[in-house]
């Protein structure tokens, strides 16, 4: 009797347990999203307005398949563009980078290299680019970013024009091709190919020690080196990733066109910043999130598609896109801010944060005030 008793207790007693562990889960969900809850917001409302206004032709299975293959380019820069930002610096010279990795693979795939030993040497060469036009003279000299990047953009654009003539070369590769407009299971190729990125990206940033170095560096430089990390070499990779994902998105660029244009779109790079800004990422480094990324490339991507369906010119689309970015930026700092400090802010009866162990938490009290001393 007794043995039934206590069963039938804590058979009455699971269910709350369980309730309280799935309100605690969910509540938890909803916290972790606070970095990017604003663009998120905006993402969710941009996508019901726009089916409210164009009900049959937005919401449509091949629109999105459009919308999401038009934004694979950005998608890709801006995931390495994050990583850039991440670590205090940006990188302008992506578009530039791109155009003259693309044309890069278009020459040696008119040589007969195979076109997936093409492609991988493109993306090296991008990330050869990335190191040594940026990264070692941001890392190594300790030069400035905005400069740097700024002279190598100038400089790959006129180098990838003077290579070229101002000439194209048509690719014919079928394995390029399919990569930007090819299809698999039924969904475009470019969209798999977003997935993939997102999911290296995602797992860089969060699981390995590079992504924590970075996070280290954006934080504080000082604090960051006088915790044992190599903040030279940490900077130096941050640009070859960017300079890896610009080339990448120049292989999908020529695959899309079905050729390798010396054209350089001064507007790449600065679209990749809005998203990244947008996503909830500091402008000054040190906080953000690839998942932000996302959501800020969706946005841009969305808005332009909705402005487009609905027949407005392309003039009009990039000044409604220019104030609706800005104002979305805006107002996602704005918003993050209360939320950051509600979400910090202690609740009432809890207990103190645990000390974490030693040699766990990189920016100690001392590093912190030297941090604050370097700003």
């Amino acid at each position: 009797m007794i043995t039934g008793s206590g069963s039938t207790q804590a058979s009455h007693e699971a269910p709350p347990a369980a309730a309280g562990r799935r309100t605690g889960g969910a509540a938890a969900a909803w916290a972790a999203t606070a970095p990017f809850r604003p663009v998120l917001i905006l993402v969710v409302a941009l996508l019901i307005a726009l089916t409210i206004w164009l009900p049959h032709t937005f919401p449509t299975g091949t629109n999105l398949q459009n919308l999401l293959t038009a934004v694979a380019v950005l998608w890709i820069i801006s995931m390495g563009m994050t990583f850039a930002l991440l670590s205090g610096g940006v990188d302008l010279s992506v578009s530039a980078n791109g155009a003259l990795s693309g044309y890069f693979m278009a020459e040696i795939l008119g040589e007969g290299v195979p076109a997936g030993v093409a492609i991988v040497l493109a993306v090296l060469f991008g990330a050869g680019v990335g190191l040594l036009c940026n990264g070692f003279l941001i890392g190594k000299l300790k030069l400035s970013f905005f400069v740097v990047t700024l002279a190598s953009m100038t400089a790959l654009t006129g180098v990838v024009n003077l290579w070229s003539h101002t000439l194209s070369i048509f690719v014919t590769s079928n394995v390029v091709g399919y990569m930007a407009v090819g299809h698999f299971l039924g969904i475009a190729v470019p969209i798999w190919i977003m997935a993939a990125v997102f999911v290296v990206a995602y797992y860089t940033q969060r699981w390995t020690y590079f992504g924590r170095d970075i996070y280290a560096v954006g934080g504080s430089l000082t604090a960051a080196r006088l915790s044992g990390i190599r903040t030279t070499r940490t900077i130096i990779a941050v640009y070859g990733v960017t300079g890896g994902t610009a080339a990448f998105a120049g292989v999908i660029l020529v695959g899309s066109i079905g050729s390798a244009s010396p054209t350089v779109d001064g507007t790449l790079p600065l679209l990749a910043v809005a998203a990244v800004l947008l996503g909830g990422t500091a402008l000054t480094g040190g906080s953000g999130s690839v998942v932000g990324t996302a959501l800020g490339v969706l946005f841009i991507g969305v808005l332009q598609n909705g402005l487009s369906i609905g027949g407005v010119s392309g003039f009009w689309q990039d000044v409604v896109t220019g104030i609706i970015l800005v104002a979305a930026v805006l107002g996602s700092g704005r918003t993050r801010r209360p939320l950051l400090r509600a979400l910090s802010r202690p609740q009432a009866g809890s207990a103190p944060p645990a000390t974490p162990p030693a040699g766990t938490e990189p920016r100690t009290e001392t590093a912190m005030r030297m941090g604050k001393e370097e700003r």
